[in-house]
């Protein structure tokens, strides 16, 4: 990473356009060069992979597979694979500042159903998506045959199938597949239309001097692929349901804490196996970013482990992870790694030590700065090594949490940044961190564009309302853009 550099977080799903949730097309293109214009270095994203119950993307029926929200219908049409009236008269959805998931479900499928069927009719594109198959062949199988079959049974979780496929006996999977051929190639092709859609901007990125910051959950899903193909490397019972999930226990945000229902990972098994499904995740996440950053990295040290049947994340244990040697090991065959540590939320003395010894940067949340003089999350103390933010995706955008705040609180905040009369909340939080000594300062969209509350991306531990939030394009004014490159260039962040 570029020292003393600067970025913007916005997932794709965020960006406007006229299909109804963020895309790999235009916008996307235009908000590179956005970045490129005023002297950023980085785009940070959410996580890629599918989404699942909850819209969330870190609810993924698959810790490799693409979103398919994300393929853009303007570009396969470019390709040939569409005509405009395949998508021009379909709603995508009522608001354009917010993304109707349920809808998208319904709508969307129909348009790649015809994209996929009319690759048969391009030999050149036939032969991409054989050397795509090919090239991802580690994954993109099981993957196929997953969601196919999951759709077959009304879209349930493995666990809730017959037992024999359920279980993946031979037999089972050999019928299936002859069974669903088309619904297996749909979910086949939609995956080369997603990696060729997203290689090709984050090419356009990286040669505009913009690397992508990635983000990769601790977790998969209970409804996911792996749990159905590798079951050895969860804790789970002889019917390989999850014998416990993971979460958060109570803390002063969250008084019953984060019930986040995701298996439980079996970390003997994997130190048997030397990391080895560790080591191939985080290789291919580098294949699709430039950065990584790993989300909840508390859980490598010590895991808050709840019974699958608890209501609440309250009542668990802490139980070990695997500790530096999942990280040596990383090391030892991808070698140094540009990655961040997401280190936030209930972080002891364990948590600190995995950090310094792995020697990523964490994070610093300007957000958590208040109250308290000896408060970490103030920029006097952050050092070199770290990566500063105003809030991030789980956080509420600047403009709520201030508005929340007591007179005295925002007394308080306002005098320790030495906020100017003619400075909104905003643009006074940005140069907070900007002026820090962190290496690396990112920026919510939102805050950027002093948004309200109702930007907000994500609240922990609640279901619907959720990764909604779309900018439009008259949101990013000249404005905005000035402020962002001044500051930038002020504080001497720019791309070197």
């Amino acid at each position: 990473m570029t020292k003393r550099s600067s970025g913007v977080l916005m997932h794709i799903t965020s960006l406007p356009g006229k299909f109804g949730i963020g895309t790999f097309g235009k916008s996307a293109y235009d908000f590179v060069d956005f970045l490129e214009e005023t002297k950023q270095t980085y785009w940070q994203i959410l996580p890629l992979t599918t989404t699942s119950y909850g819209d969330s993307p870190y609810q993924s029926f698959s810790a490799v597979a693409g979103n398919l929200n994300l393929i853009d219908f303007s570009l396969l049409k470019e390709d040939g694979l569409l005509e405009e009236s395949d998508y021009a008269n379909v709603n995508f959805g009522e608001s354009p500042e917010k993304v109707d998931y349920a809808l998208l479900f319904e709508a969307r499928r129909p348009i790649l159903e015809k994209a996929v069927a009319n690759t048969s009719k391009n030999s050149e594109v036939l032969a991409e998506i054989e050397k795509f198959e090919v090239e991802n062949s580690s994954w993109l199988a099981d993957y196929a045959e997953y969601m196919a079959i999951k759709e077959s049974f009304g879209y349930k979780s493995f666990i809730h199938w017959d037992e024999d496929i359920k279980k993946g006996e031979e037999a089972a999977r050999e019928k299936y597949r002859t069974e669903l051929q088309d619904s297996i190639r749909y979910y086949t092709v939609t995956q080369y239309f997603f990696f060729k859609q997203w290689l090709a901007l984050k090419e356009y990125a990286n040669e505009k001097g913009i690397k992508i910051i990635g983000d990769m959950p601790i977790y998969v899903s209970a409804d996911s692929v792996e749990m159905w193909t590798m079951p050895e490397l969860f804790k789970v019972d002889a019917n390989n349901e999850p014998l416990y999930v993971a979460g958060c226990p109570a803390d002063d945000f969250s008084p019953t804490g984060q019930l986040w229902g995701n298996p439980i990972y079996d970390w003997e098994k994997h130190k048997e196996q030397g990391f080895s499904w560790w080591i191939y995740r985080v290789q291919e996440s580098f294949k699709i970013y430039d950065v990584l950053r790993i989300d909840h990295f508390k859980g490598f040290s010590d895991f808050w482990q709840i019974d699958k049947d608890a209501e609440n994340a309250v009542n668990g244990t802490w139980e070990a992870g695997p500790g530096i040697e999942l990280f040596q090991k990383i090391k030892e065959q991808l070698g140094d790694l540009p990655i961040v540590a997401e280190n936030l939320g209930f972080i002891d003395a364990k948590a600190e030590k995995l950090l310094d010894d792995s020697g990523y940067p964490g994070m610093k949340i300007l957000q958590f700065a208040f109250p308290g003089e000896d408060n970490l999350d103030r920029p006097h103390h952050y050092t070199q090594n770290s990566v500063a933010y105003t809030g991030t995706h789980d956080n509420d955008v600047v403009n709520g949490w201030y508005e929340k705040l007591s007179e005295s609180e925002r007394k308080l905040v306002s005098e320790y940044l030495n906020r100017r009369d003619d400075e909104t909340i905003t643009e006074a939080m940005i140069r907070g961190i900007y002026s820090s000594v962190s290496d690396y300062a990112i920026v919510t969209m939102q805050d950027l564009l002093d948004k309200d509350a109702t930007s907000r991306m994500n609240v922990p531990s609640t279901v619907g309302g959720n990764w909604e939030w779309r900018m439009l394009a008259e949101d990013l004014t000249e404005e905005r853009k000035e402020f962002l490159r001044n500051i930038t260039v002020r504080y001497s962040r720019e791309r070197v």
